[in-house]
């Protein structure tokens, strides 16, 4: 298999993260061929010159490539940072994008990345997000461009915009599955320890967090839908009639796309969730455990301590001094609804 290769700009002021967790989740993406684990994307980072770069936080990289011997690319990120709204950089990076888009299959922003798409005109008409600090501003300066301040990540085209930092591993998450499949996007999503999908469409800055995806795949729209009725009747058969299928046939399509069974899955995300809420706010047990859909306490419990190995009471006490667990929990508290 030919690795899918996703380029991504490199330059002084960048925001690490819009940088490195895109990266380590393409790079997350493996497979078994016929020579063993092989990955799916090759990632190359191309620098604006030969020069090592330093990023917004101070860290120091070194490009695997230039503007002038950057290879073919299939894929094209450019990440934000306040180096981007350096006129000279972004007038750099606007020309290279506007000489090169028409030999690339598709280009992504990361958060304030799309000040360096915005002036080829390549983002014209189409609906597209950013961080929602720079929203306005960015409206403001490109009045051709219809901005969407909530919004997760909006696919528009061939072009891919996303709102800020870690919402850079959603979208390279989407275009995972759109590439390989749920499957692989879910795998990937365990081995970093994040959500597939989150769900939802209001506010980024808003909490609890809650964003708006978009996906071709009925069980990822289900499962991102999932997470904000945790309440509902999450019966097999409710489901199953919202997805519009026999029980049978979704029970079977469901653990094909997602590697456990709807009821497996609907007690993960409902455990997942619980523990948020029990480690952030000061709401009862009780009154966590019927908030995430479950119809008694003590079936609550017995689930939490199964999957995480201490009682709710226990986990919440782990939290209170600062917000963060006294001593280290097992590998399965951390995973949560990620196994």
């Amino acid at each position: 298999m030919k690795p899918h290769r996703v380029g991504f700009f490199g330059f002084d002021g960048v925001m690490a993260l819009d940088l490195v967790g895109p990266i380590d989740a393409f790079t997350s993406a493996v497979v078994d061929g016929t020579e063993g684990r092989q990955r799916c994307y090759e990632v190359v980072i191309i620098g604006l010159d030969d020069k090592p770069f330093v990023t917004e936080s101070g860290i120091r990289m070194v490009a695997d490539a230039t503007l002038r011997n950057a290879p073919e690319l299939d894929t094209l990120i450019v990440p934000g940072g306040k180096g981007l709204r350096v006129p000279r950089t972004q007038s750099i990076v606007a020309a290279w994008v506007k000489a090169h888009a028409s030999r690339i299959g598709r280009i992504a922003t990361v958060c304030t990345g799309v000040y360096g798409l915005a002036p080829t005109g390549l983002l014209d008409g189409r609906l597209v997000t950013t961080h929602w600090r720079f929203a306005r501003d960015f409206a403001d300066r490109f009045p051709k461009l219809r901005v969407d301040p909530d919004a997760l990540f909006i696919k528009d085209g061939p072009i891919y915009t996303c709102a800020g930092v870690t919402a850079g591993i959603d979208l390279a998450l989407a275009l995972i599955e759109e590439d390989h499949g749920p499957s692989l996007a879910l795998a990937v999503a365990r081995e970093l320890v994040v959500y597939l999908k989150r769900a939802g469409g209001q506010e980024q800055y808003s909490e609890p967090l809650r964003f708006q995806t978009r996906s071709a795949d009925r069980f990822a729209d289900l499962a991102a839908w999932m997470q904000d009725h945790l309440r509902d009747d999450l019966s097999v058969e409710a489901l199953a009639d919202r997805a519009r299928l026999c029980p049978r046939h979704f029970t079977r399509r469901f653990k094909d796309a997602f590697g456990a069974t709807p009821a497996t899955f609907v007690e993960d995300l409902r455990l997942g969730e619980a523990r948020r809420r029990l480690s952030t706010a000061s709401q009862s047990v009780e009154a966590v455990a019927s908030s995430v859909g479950f119809h008694s306490d003590d079936a609550f419990r017995r689930a939490f301590v199964r999957r995480f190995g201490v009682s709710p009471v226990s986990y919440r006490n782990r939290f209170r001094a600062r917000g963060r667990p006294k001593k280290p929990l097992s590998k399965t508290a951390y995973t949560g609804v990620l196994q």
